[in-house]
């Protein structure tokens, strides 16, 4: 998976304008740090920006550039969740080609930038609406990803919804889990747990 740093390393092979330099540098430095950890002064210099630019498209301040940086994370991780569940022939191996390519990414970081969108969050809880709305929604959109793709595959409605859910949060907990203990094997074991839960829904052609 193609991390937030890898993003910004781009940066200096294509243009890119001031804002969208300020929103991967804050999504970059919140995934590793966390929303509190993370101050403007730093996002500035990260992005190679000033203060007063980072304050001109973001008047709200942090609060107002984490909502951008968790719909930043968002979509990245979205076109690559896409990606890999589009990738495999079946969704059981989809989600555990998932797995493998979280793991690859925290290993990659040297286990120091997980979710984005979580990381961010984790630590506004009850205190800042809008950037827990944010994350709801981006968890909401990759839930929404997994069903379609359980859908495509024949689950039934009400299965694939409620797969879905579990799927999704059965990643974040595991990725959590793997960084936390610098090892891959909470999201593999999720991986491949996920795995025969879905092939307990998805019929086959005995089934047709």
């Amino acid at each position: 998976m193609k991390t937030a740093e890898q993003d910004l390393t781009a940066d200096a092979e294509r243009p890119v304008g001031t804002r969208e330099r300020i929103v991967r540098a804050a999504s970059l430095l919140m995934q590793r740090q966390g929303y509190d950890g993370t101050g403007i002064k730093q996002i500035s210099t990260e992005a190679g920006a000033t203060l007063g630019s980072v304050y001109h498209f973001f008047p709200g301040g942090k609060q107002q550039l984490a909502v951008a940086a968790i719909g930043h994370g968002d979509r990245e991780f979205a076109d690559e969740l896409r990606l890999t569940l589009d990738g495999a022939a079946d969704p059981a191996q989809a989600v555990i080609d998932c797995t493998h390519r979280l793991a690859e990414g925290l290993r990659e970081s040297d286990w120091v930038e997980g979710c984005p969108v979580t990381s961010t969050a984790l630590g506004t809880a009850g205190r800042a609406p809008d950037i827990q709305e944010a994350a709801a929604a981006a968890f909401a959109n990759w839930r929404d990803l997994v069903y379609a793709r359980l859908r495509r595959a024949g689950v039934a409605e009400d299965d694939a919804h409620d797969l879905a859910h579990t799927v999704i949060s059965t990643l974040e907990g595991a990725e959590l889990a793997a960084q936390v203990s610098r090892s891959e094997r909470p999201l593999l074991t999720a991986g491949r747990h996920l795995a025969q839960l879905i092939n307990l829904y998805t019929p086959t052609t005995e089934d047709s």
